[in-house]
């Protein structure tokens, strides 16, 4: 009994509180004595109304945010991302570096089979290196492996960093020794330091790399510079991808003849890029390069290096085989980078020539930078690391007279006096795109200081200009 009226009790309580709380809500300020538009009796009113609409409307946003806060969350425990689409994965693999990759792959078995699907395995770098010896980072050695074992099948786009030691060297002969299965369409073999590839025994580098030619019936690319390839090897590779080789660097191949590039020439007519040293350059080679079934060469790097100064010999090209090559290929890029003594120059710029790229990477003579001024006038691009101290003046305002596609320039140890090199600029104009200049190189005279010649070189260029600071530091 006491029970239930303790319970009847605590009812009439509740139901009393209750009706106080109705009384309180419906007995509001707008009442019938200020109802009809009149102004309310207090404005501390106004202020609580109004803090009371704010509370209300920070309530429902907070209400709303609550709402979409439960509603990420109950998407985020039924979205299962183990079992997403293998096509979503892979474009999100595509952007991720291996190492993130792999760790990646290792959240579940879906994105495990992803990691390993071919379309991540076309295109690799290996980096081999010597911890000992190099900073550089390294392919890990379990990588490699199965690398080898599981997606040698796949790999098309190839390529070794090595460091100059013979080890290292050694470990891409191996890799590429394995590669029986693949079908490369690209390879680079990139020393970062000589001597790397060339302190390996010849009969080693080349049986790997024909290993590479006699597999890949698809090569389009091949970058072999500073490497022991010789002319049996190149046969091999024209006889496997004379149909499908576009671009050839091989610059420094001491075995190489000029027989042996003419081979490749004479074959692989796609070939589009090429880049060689001087002493495989030859009449034969450019008539060969410039026949009716090659197609027109786009890009022509020659290296003119002297190794020995006073004891190297270099041969002539005649003008007939320029004229040739140049009729065939008339947009041809023909660059050459000279790294020769003063008297080594003697057989060049001596007739016209099709350059466009020009780098002096060793002294060069006002004479010569005159003839290069008469003979070269397709030329695009002169850089001169040095000169000596007799001024160039004459030498620039030639090659501005001549020269009407020059559009980049680059002086370093030289000397210029203020105003040739405002009239140089004036003459060339805004195509000047590149304009590099040394603030030593420049010699102040009577008409211009170094002050002046900013506003003036700015002027006639329609940019701001400034010559390069040598850093302090």
């Amino acid at each position: 009994m006491r029970a239930d009226a303790g319970g009847r009790r605590r009812e009439r309580e509740a139901r009393g509180l209750a009706a106080s709380c109705e009384s309180r809500r419906t007995s509001c300020p707008r009442s019938p004595g200020w109802c009809g538009g009149e102004a309310a009796p207090d404005s501390r009113m106004k202020r609580g109304i109004g803090r009371d609409s704010d509370h209300n409307s920070s309530g429902e946003d907070t209400a709303e945010k609550s709402k979409k806060l439960r509603t990420a969350s109950e998407h985020s425990q039924t979205c299962d991302w183990g079992n997403l689409l293998q096509d979503i994965v892979l474009q999100v693999f595509k952007y991720l570096p291996l190492l993130d990759r792999a760790h990646a792959s290792q959240v579940c078995r879906n994105w495990n089979q992803v990691f390993h699907m071919p379309d991540l395995w076309r295109c690799f770098e290996f980096e081999l290196n010597q911890p000992a010896t190099s900073y550089l980072k390294a392919t890990h050695p379990e990588l490699i492996k199965q690398i080898i074992k599981r997606h040698s099948n796949h790999l098309q786009y190839v390529s070794f960093k090595v460091d100059s030691s013979k080890e290292s060297a050694e470990a891409a002969c191996d890799i590429l020794s394995q590669l029986v299965n693949c079908s490369l369409k690209t390879l680079g073999l990139i020393s970062t330091a000589r001597p790397s590839f060339m302190d390996l025994p010849k009969s080693h580098f080349i049986s790997a790399l024909t290993v590479v030619f006699v597999n890949s019936k698809s090569l389009s690319s091949l970058k072999i510079d500073d490497t022991p390839v010789d002319d049996p090897s190149l046969k091999v590779l024209v006889a496997n991808n004379s149909d499908t080789l576009k671009l050839l660097k091989m610059s420094s191949c001491p075995h190489v003849s000029p027989a042996g590039i003419l081979c490749v020439a004479d074959q692989c007519h796609g070939l589009r890029e090429l880049a060689l040293n001087y002493h495989l350059l030859s009449d034969e080679l450019l008539l060969a390069l410039s026949s009716e079934k090659h197609v027109r060469l786009e890009h022509l790097r020659i290296d003119v290096v002297s190794e020995n100064p006073g004891q190297t010999h270099f041969h002539t090209i005649q003008k007939s085989s320029w004229d040739a090559f140049i009729r065939h290929s008339p947009k041809v890029n023909l660059v050459m980078y000279f790294f020769l003594y003063e008297e080594e120059f003697d057989p060049f710029f001596r007739y016209e020539i099709p350059a466009t790229h020009l780098y002096f990477g060793r002294s060069v003579s006002k004479d010569v930078l005159g003839r290069v001024g008469m003979t070269c006038p397709r030329l695009v691009e002169l850089v001169v690391c040095a000169n000596g101290l007799r001024p160039l003046d004459e030498e620039l305002i030639r090659i501005a007279e001549r020269c009407k596609n020059l559009s980049a320039i680059g002086l370093g140890e030289c000397e210029v006096s203020c105003s040739a090199f405002v009239e140089f600029v004036k003459m060339c104009g805004g195509r000047l795109s590149q304009l590099s200049i040394m603030e030593e190189v420049l010699v102040p005279d009577q008409k211009y200081s170094l002050e002046q010649i900013h506003w003036e070189v700015s002027k006639h260029l329609g940019r701001v200009w400034f010559p390069d600071m040598m850093p302090t530091w």
